[in-house]
This record gives C-alpha cells, sequence and structure tokens, in this order.
C-alpha cells in the first residue's frame, strides 16, 4: 500500500483537448502547453460508458517519469 501512495505523488492533472482518435480507446490530446501525448481512458469512464470525441476539453493525470503517455480521467461538458 505504501509503495501505491508513493506512485500517487508522483501524478500531475492538466487539461487538454482531443486531436485524435485511435484504436482501443487511446487518444492523442493536445495540453495547454502545447505537448501533444497519448492517453488512455480510466476504467471508471469505461465503466460508465463515457464517450469522449475530437474536440473534447478533457482532464488527463500525466506521470512525472514518462510525460509522453496519460490517463484521461474526465470530460469537460
Amino acid at each position: 500500500m505504501a509503495y501505491f501512495m508513493a506512485l500517487k505523488k508522483d501524478i500531475i492533472r492538466k487539461k487538454g483537448v482531443v486531436i485524435e482518435n485511435l484504436p482501443n480507446t487511446t487518444f492523442k490530446v493536445k495540453l495547454e502547453d502545447g505537448n501533444v501525448i497519448w492517453a488512455h481512458l480510466s476504467g471508471r469512464m469505461r465503466q460508465n460508458k463515457i464517450k469522449v470525441l475530437t474536440g473534447d476539453t478533457v482532464e488527463v493525470e500525466v506521470n512525472n517519469c514518462d510525460k509522453t503517455k496519460g490517463r484521461i480521467t474526465y470530460r469537460f461538458k
């Protein structure tokens, strides 16, 4: 449990816009700072069948170690 808590500290949340849909619920997201990353849907969004389309504004969790990949955790209305 302590290992998981240490990993949670390294997560950065950023806003971005989906620019491309890719297979297997993977997306290319352009962040506010201009970087383009690959992001996949979180399990909670898959369970609740939340659809994400090109042009949607989303919140992405990015790890400090690898800033080229992330996880979409929220879709803004």
